[in-house]
């Protein structure tokens, strides 16, 4: 299916992929930086964004929009690119990587290596989120200072003031509007870590990751058997925290093509 998806640089192709409730834009920060060594997309998921819903009757899951994604690259005539995705699109790149669908992956604060309490916690915290945001004028009123923009992603990002309005604006927008949002929620109650990866995978997180603490990452990095980096002074959501870390993290990452850690 055809996504909305921003597309530049040249080099190995490597997609870009959001969490629940986000959007690509959420890549901007580091985008021209990691244009400098590939061809980057950024995409929308089926149901979030700009993009359209999954046809009629498709649940909204991992697989699903992982399928979505894979069809969406192969019709773009690429074949197996390297991957990186925050939160929910993180847990799709390791998914995709235990497939060898693609060439490496690198997973940000990935879902899905939760308890039964951590996950009840992010439900309820992005519901809520997802509630405010449908309120007429809060995210007009929460973009316009450094503190309402602390109160409004403060659960996301380490540090708020470094997104500008507009980009608060357009992030309140794709929460309100995604028709995927609900389903894709509900369907992760009990997803469990991918297989085992068949391809080089790098997993780190931010070590001011509010909606699912950095004790995550010990499972996932047991779970890829390697240790997984922390992103410091990062949150959530770490592409505006500290573009030129993430970008590093990322090109490192795909740098892994061969079995080799360049760090």
């Amino acid at each position: 299916m055809e996504l909305a998806h921003d597309r530049r640089g040249s080099g190995p192709p490597l997609v870009l992929l959001h969490g629940i409730g986000h959007h690509r834009h959420g890549w901007l920060p580091v985008l021209d930086l990691l244009a400098e060594r590939h061809d980057v997309i950024a995409v929308d998921l089926p149901g979030f964004g700009e993009s359209p819903p999954l046809p009629y009757g498709t649940p909204y899951n991992v697989e699903t929009l992982g399928r979505a994604v894979r069809e969406f690259w192969t019709g773009l005539g690429l074949s197996r690119p390297h991957v990186a995705g925050n939160s929910l699109g993180g847990y799709i790149a390791l998914d995709l990587a235990s497939s060898a669908d693609v060439r490496t992956a690198v997973a940000l604060s990935p879902a899905g290596f939760w308890s039964r309490p951590e996950y009840a916690y992010a439900r309820a915290a992005l519901r809520l989120l997802r509630l405010a945001v449908r309120a007429d004028g809060l995210p007009t009123l929460a973009a316009g200072t450094d503190e309402g923009k602390a109160l409004a992603l403060g659960l996301f990002v380490a540090r708020p003031e470094r997104l500008s309005r507009e980009a608060v604006l357009a992030a309140a927008v794709a929460m309100r509007e995604c028709v995927g949002f609900e389903e894709t929620l509900d369907s992760l109650a009990w997803v469990a870590p991918p297989a085992p990866p068949q391809v080089p995978v790098t997993i780190a997180w931010g070590d001011r990751d509010r909606l699912l603490p950095r004790r995550q990452a010990v499972r996932a990095a047991r779970w890829a058997g390697q240790r997984a980096l922390l992103l410091r002074g990062c949150g959530h959501v770490p592409m505006s925290d500290d573009p030129e870390l993430v970008a590093r993290v990322i090109l490192e990452g795909s740098a892994r093509e061969g079995g080799e850690d360049p760090r």
